[in-house]
């Protein structure tokens, strides 16, 4: 048999947990949909000077700092209609795996976006909108599973990826009428913080478990032998320390 730490979760609870995991994705990104659809009625309200004020402009350090705002802001009603769907869609996905690892990520991907806009676009232009962000989820979603080694979350990726791959042609440079820089530098951050953001929790369960085999090994090794015994005696406790210890050499290398 072999035993586990009475930290992990235990297959009932999967369920619940998972469960109790979308719920908080979705109220965080209903949130935040709520906030950028505030802004823009703000913004709206005042004929867009929002935009014109914290939009992100080239090369000027004072304006570094609205690489951060920008993803609230949008150039008009059709702007902000075309973003909704996909942000709520890929921030669920990326928001369902841990609220904490989504704040991060988020923080990331619009530092990256932003990043790539301030550096290289032309500094007569003002650019706002949250599609930098979503290209950010779209990256970390489409590669999160194979990080974490989770079957499921590798699925959803291929699944996304397939699905949704031509909207990486709005990020080739020098595409017309949209800022292609914020959509790359946005896939960049997404792929960088899917290793940055990874679980760790699996790797460390590994560790401990092969800890454990090499303990269950040395042990068996320092079994006294026992005394010679004559042919109806029973050699059990040999066997049963060299059985243990291949079965837990086996269960880890299968991952278990």
């Amino acid at each position: 048999m072999v035993m586990r730490e009475s930290s992990s979760t235990g297959p009932d609870e999967l369920p619940a947990k998972m469960i109790a995991e979308a719920r908080r994705a979705f109220f965080v990104m209903f949130a935040l949909l709520c906030a950028v659809w505030a802004v823009q009625v703000a913004n709206w309200a005042d004929d867009y000077d929002l935009t014109r004020q914290y939009g992100i402009v080239a090369h000027q350090p004072g304006r570094l700092v609205d690489v951060f705002a920008a993803p609230f802001l949008h150039l008009n009603w059709q702007h902000l209609e075309g973003n909704s769907g996909p942000l709520f869609v890929f921030g669920f996905l990326a928001a369902h795996r841990g609220v904490k690892r989504f704040l991060g990520l988020t923080l990331l991907v619009a530092l990256t976006s932003g990043a790539a806009v301030w550096l290289f676009e032309r500094d007569d232009v003002v650019t706002v909108g949250a599609s930098g962000v979503i290209y950010g989820y779209f990256g970390y979603v489409v590669l999160r599973g194979l990080f974490d080694r989770n079957l499921i979350d590798s699925l959803i990726g291929l699944v996304m990826g397939a699905s949704f791959a031509y909207i990486l042609t709005t990020a080739v440079p020098g595409t017309p009428e949209v800022s292609w820089l914020g959509h790359l530098g946005g896939l960049a951050g997404g792929l960088v913080g899917a290793w940055v953001f990874r679980d760790r929790s699996d790797r460390r369960n590994r560790s401990n478990r092969s800890d454990r085999r090499k303990q269950g090994e040395q042990d068996a090794r320092s079994e006294p032998d026992p005394q010679p015994t004559t042919p109806n005696q029973s050699k059990g406790p040999k066997t049963a320390d060299g059985d243990r210890a291949a079965l837990l050499k086996e269960l880890d290398d299968l991952g278990l």
